[in-house]
């Protein structure tokens, strides 16, 4: 298996740290507001590495951060006369919420800032104490230039950054490039031995990694958007701190875009996940975001949208077979296809067309397709069970199409049995009518040779 490593710009087979064991950290959200289709792209991207290693076998711990103290949080719960707390805890709920939504598995670990931050004062110490850092008026800042592989990451040289340093007002620093590992804070922060404050925002990542997954692990990944600085400031103060390297394969994803402009609540162009599954479901996210390689920018559209829909659609389709739990599927050809594809830097776009060719051989009745669709599809977070409606939306249904037809149906069995005994009088203009009734509702009927069934399109 091979992965694109950020550090170096090269794509290298990836050989863990302790045998099949896999540690993983990827940052996770600042909970201040609704997820978005970017963060959508940064969660369901990183789901389905974490889904690919368990089925190669690995033993992976995978942990996602959540940052629940942050200027942002502050300046929500100061507008909304709340406490940072308050805040916090109903976004990360709302984040949660969307994740689930998505299909994506919780990480293994979910460690939040504010619970860590004894080992965030511990390694602010111990930079102190090797001389990577110093306290300034109850800041603590880090000293860029004692580190001489800073910029390696981002690939920026330490002269162009510091054109482009400046201090801020308030800030006490030694040197414009020099970044905070904690902030004074009278009115929201906690004690320290600098006194009153709060983490900066690079030591969190730094220390909950090295909490729950060692001073070196295997894969960071995050949001290209995390390069710089946020992930060159770990490196930074996680090698000083450690006196190890610290990740051996960074990885990052591209960008949502639209309009060819990043995706972001900064700028505002932002959808939503919510808003987004209004309109479309997880799977149709889901192909919209694998249809594009990982590193790449993904451009937003309605027809981007629909035309994921109807791939889905096609999936979802295939004929159904029972699943043969007992089949060998690294057996088959189209599995290596598949694997050949994920291990090479995760080529979503070949994988899914190898789910298209197991389509259409379920479709043929090949006796092992559909098991083999439907575990590879699973391992790509793909649900191919059938939306369910509830009975309130049944009835809805029910009530719209005997408007229509001007007769009272009422239950899906006699929309079928009406129909059946249309087509049995040879009366297939009022047979198609109950079709086409059924199909506006994006209901679709299936006859087989066991009956009439129907599901949700």
């Amino acid at each position: 298996m091979k992965l694109h490593n950020s550090y170096n710009n090269r794509t290298e087979e990836f050989i863990p740290i302790d045998g099949n064991k896999v540690k993983m950290y990827v940052c996770g959200p600042t909970v201040y507001d609704n997820a978005h289709l970017g963060h959508a792209r940064c969660y369901i991207t990183w789901d389905v590495l974490y889904r690919y290693l368990k089925f190669k076998g690995y033993d992976v711990t995978y942990c996602r951060n959540v940052t629940d103290v942050d200027d942002k949080i502050l300046k929500k719960a100061e507008k909304e006369g709340k406490t940072p707390e308050e805040v916090s805890r109903f976004w990360y709920n709302k984040f949660s919420e969307s994740m689930k939504a998505l299909n994506n598995l919780s990480p293994d670990i979910e460690p939040f800032a504010t619970k860590t931050l004894g080992e965030m004062i511990a390694m602010n110490k111990e930079l102190i104490s090797k001389g990577f850092a110093y306290e300034s008026n109850g800041d603590v800042y880090f000293r860029v230039k004692k580190f001489g592989k800073y910029g390696s990451l981002s690939g920026q040289p330490i002269d162009q950054l510091e054109s482009g340093a400046r201090i801020e007002v308030g800030e006490q620093k030694e040197d414009p490039l020099d970044f905070a590992l904690w902030k004074k804070d009278e009115k929201f922060g906690y004690n320290s031995p600098w006194g009153v404050g709060r983490p900066g925002w690079h030591i969190e990542c730094s220390a909950m990694s090295r909490k729950y997954l060692g001073k070196t692990i295997d894969i960071h990944a995050g949001g290209a958007d995390l390069i710089f600085p946020h992930h060159e400031n770990e490196i930074a103060q996680s090698e000083c701190a450690n006196g190890c390297k610290f990740v051996n394969y960074w990885l990052h994803n591209g960008f949502v875009t639209i309009n060819k402009e990043k995706m972001s609540k900064s700028l505002g162009n932002f959808l939503t996940i919510d808003d987004l599954l209004k309109n479309y479901d997880a799977n149709t996210i889901r192909f919209f975001i694998l249809t594009n390689h990982y590193r790449m920018p993904v451009e937003f559209s309605d027809e981007a949208l629909l035309s994921a829909q109807a791939g889905v659609k096609r999936i979802l389709n295939a004929k159904k077979t029972k699943i043969d739990e007992n089949l060998d599927i690294a057996s088959f050809d189209e599995y290596k296809e598949f694997t050949d594809a994920m291990d090479d830097d995760l080529n979503t776009s070949k994988a899914l067309a190898v789910l298209f060719d197991l389509t259409n051989k379920a479709n043929k009745d090949v006796p092992y397709a559909y098991t083999l669709l439907y575990k590879l599809a699973t391992t790509l977070g793909f649900t191919l069970e059938k939306i369910s409606l509830t009975e309130d939306e049944i009835n809805k249904i029910l009530s719209s199409i005997s408007q229509t037809l001007g007769e009272n149906f009422s239950s899906m069995e006699n929309v079928i049995e009406r129909r059946k005994a249309a087509r049995a009088e040879k009366n297939w203009d009022f047979a198609d009518k109950i079709r086409i009734a059924l199909d506006k509702e994006g209901i679709i009927l299936k006859d087989s040779k066991e009956g009439t069934s129907w599901e949700v399109k």
